[in-house]
């Protein structure tokens, strides 16, 4: 969600690589394409909707009137939604910890899947309390239900790590089973994009008017850096895909 559409197209062609098609969902939406292939929608209705500029990661559900319900069920909040938006729906939530995250009901790019073609590589929730995060999720969302299609979920040391068809799509980060929640970490989700050369990457930001909120350096996905656009847009670079050595 940003305010400016055009300004946001030409910060993330110049830092990304990235062209633009016009989306499905109306003038205000555009799709971004990475080597033609989509990676990620921007819209320009932070103000309209009330939130802050960000990127927001969105879960595929087959009613968001049911997943809208479990949310509330389980003291979370449903701040905007859910809303008809061309042929779907789509609402924007937050867990109990206060990430928050999005959900939509409708069609889906063909084979889109994190950590696959075009798509990003890779979702990241920072939380106090990472194995309370994901049990809210899967009750949610039916992760580890053993229903056809389901994520299922791992642990690792003090992570929890979702799979997609047996790929690593996302972790959960927090403290571990015996340790107290973490007060410091503010919890959000965070969207990782694949680009080939991640310190020049973080140079163009900086030139197009972007801040480095973590500078390049190697990560268990690959090298990597946080960087923010100059509407306040907080993602991830990294030159990692291949997510099954974290």
């Amino acid at each position: 969600m940003t305010r400016d559409l055009e300004a946001a197209q030409s910060f993330y062609g110049a830092v990304m690589g990235w062209t633009f098609s016009p989306g499905t969902l109306g003038e205000d939406f555009t799709m971004a394409l990475a080597d033609g292939h989509p990676v990620a929608g921007i819209g320009a209705l932070a103000h309209t909707m009330g939130v802050p500029v960000s990127w927001t990661v969105y879960f595929s559900v087959e009613s968001a009137d049911i997943t809208a319900s479990r949310i509330r069920e389980r003291s979370a909040t449903v701040a905007v939604g859910p809303l008809t938006f061309g042929k779907g729906r789509a609402a924007l939530a937050a867990d109990p910890a206060g990430a928050v995250f999005g959900f939509w009901e409708g069609e889906v790019v063909p084979g889109w899947q994190v950590g696959k073609g075009g798509a990003p590589a890779w979702l990241e929730l920072r939380t106090r309390d990472a194995f309370a995060a994901a049990i809210f999720y899967a009750e949610v969302f039916d992760w580890a239900s053993g229903r056809p299609d389901s994520c299922e979920v791992e642990y690792e040391h003090d992570a929890v790590v979702v799979l997609a068809g047996g790929q690593k799509v996302a972790r959960l980060r927090g403290g571990g089973v015996e340790a107290d929640p973490d007060p410091q970490v503010r919890p959000r989700w965070n969207v990782y994009f694949r680009v080939a050369d991640v310190d020049a990457a973080a140079e163009a930001a900086l030139k197009a008017g972007g801040t480095l909120a973590a500078e390049p350096d190697d990560s268990s996905i690959g090298r990597a850096a946080t960087l923010r656009d100059p509407q306040g847009g907080l993602f991830t670079v990294t030159t990692g895909g291949d997510t099954s050595a974290v």
